[in-house]
């Protein structure tokens, strides 16, 4: 991504707020791990998308004037010798501009005087803040720690949540967003191989995980774009499992959940195997199952089709072939076997912030994924792909990354 990117991001944000207005958006801060400790920290998402930085405590600050003219600031940290000897070098003014475009560069300590100003001067009737959380239990952030400030301090301004605009820019992806996934795609695929090849019965999760991470990090310091989801056996059965303790038994299935991040774009495939290489009866059944699920809805996507009826018609055509193949009696009974939704778009997260579309539209990009879990069996694992929605149907922007029996068997066994 370069300069011209993120000033197209914003110019697109901005032409959607009311004349008249301000928007705020804000990079974040570091969250409290323990003692004196900090999370590393991870920069919104959304600030990312518009500006390109990543560090910490920078808040972009847009004014929309009564004839439509924008002005745009930018607040960061100022200079700061003893902190930087323990932290790292602190973003310089030229540097945040030259990234981002934005040519009026500020320090974070004249924000709220700055903002004072604006706000008295009767210029500007309403202020645009990213309040989207997904739980009103989830911590503030800083725009909802502003939106208290202004509810209380300025009345008078009508507040607007950005997040609704921000949320259809987002949806369809630009040509450099896609080149960026196929490249985070690669990156995934090299980190799926290297458990591939070193499966075998006996082998702990966190050595699965390990595998994945080195891998990644010969391509550099970004690493997942989330937490792997890598499990064996019985933990398969948990949809979201982060402890990576078990232990791999001959004969059990690993299911990972994973996915590189490259130029902020975020992968996520899911593949399942025999930790020993070769699938039972009961695998190839399922596994079969799902492949052939996955492969028909890769042939019928295309523009103009519901969003709902990926959903729908992943869990309908799966149901059916569970039938025909004797594991369920009745399709109304997949609810048993499948326990999570078959789609969700991708981009700058790996389930992306976007406004969920009524039909499909070119340069979309959302996983297929198909989910199956036998308890009974002992078989859990789900095919999950990323689809890319074309002028004239969809590619699978992960169909690399190998997917059907015989080359997960090869790719185990070296065959």
């Amino acid at each position: 991504m370069n300069t011209a990117y993120y000033q197209g991001n914003r110019e697109r944000l901005y032409a959607m707020m009311q004349p008249g207005s301000l928007l705020m958006l804000f990079s974040g801060e570091e969250v409290r791990k323990t003692n004196d400790e900090y999370y590393p920290f991870f920069a919104d998402r959304s600030f990312v998308y518009f500006t390109g930085l990543k560090c910490r405590q920078a808040v972009l600050l847009a004014l929309k004037d009564a004839e439509g003219s924008v002005a745009e600031r930018l607040y960061l940290l100022p200079p700061d010798a003893i902190a930087e000897r323990w932290t790292g070098t602190r973003i310089k003014p030229q540097e945040a501009e030259s990234v981002s475009g934005v040519k009026d560069v500020r320090f974070i300590g004249a924000l709220e005087t700055d903002f004072s100003a604006l706000a008295n001067s009767g210029n500007y009737g309403a202020v645009y803040l990213d309040l989207y959380r997904i739980s009103p239990a989830d911590i503030d952030r800083p725009a909802h720690s502003w939106r208290n400030v202004i509810q209380r301090e300025y009345p008078f301004l009508r507040l607007e949540n950005a997040n609704i605009l921000i949320r259809r820019l987002r949806l369809i992806k630009q040509p450099c967003e896609i080149e960026a996934l196929r490249e985070a795609e690669k990156i995934t695929k090299a980190g799926i191989l290297a458990m591939m090849h070193a499966s075998r019965p006996g082998k702990y999760e966190y050595q699965y995980k390990a595998d994945f991470d080195y891998a990644l990090a010969q391509f550099g310091p970004d690493g997942p774009g989330f937490p792997s989801i890598i499990s064996a056996g019985k933990n398969n059965f948990c949809i979201h499992y982060y402890s990576y303790t078990g232990q791999a038994q001959d004969g059990d299935m690993i299911l990972n959940d994973v996915g590189a991040q490259y130029d902020n774009m975020i992968t996520d495939v899911s593949r399942g195997w025999p930790c020993n290489g070769r699938f039972s009866p009961r695998q190839r059944l399922l596994y079969e199952c799902v492949l052939a699920t996955s492969d028909y809805m890769f042939s019928i996507i295309r523009p103009g089709m519901p969003m709902e009826e990926v959903d729908a018609t992943i869990r309908r055509y799966n149901a059916e072939r569970l039938v025909e193949a004797g594991v369920l009696r009745s399709a109304d009974e997949i609810g048993k076997l499948m326990w999570h939704g078959g789609s969700h778009h991708i981009g700058y997260d790996v389930h992306d912030v976007v406004e969920r579309p009524a039909v499909l539209a070119p340069n979309m990009v959302f996983c297929v994924d198909v989910g199956v879990y036998h308890e009974e069996w002992g078989i859990g694992f789900r095919l999950e792909d990323n689809c890319l929605v074309t002028k004239n149907g969809c590619e699978n922007l992960s169909a690399g990354i190998p997917r059907t029996i015989a080359d997960i068997e090869a790719e185990i066994r070296r065959i």
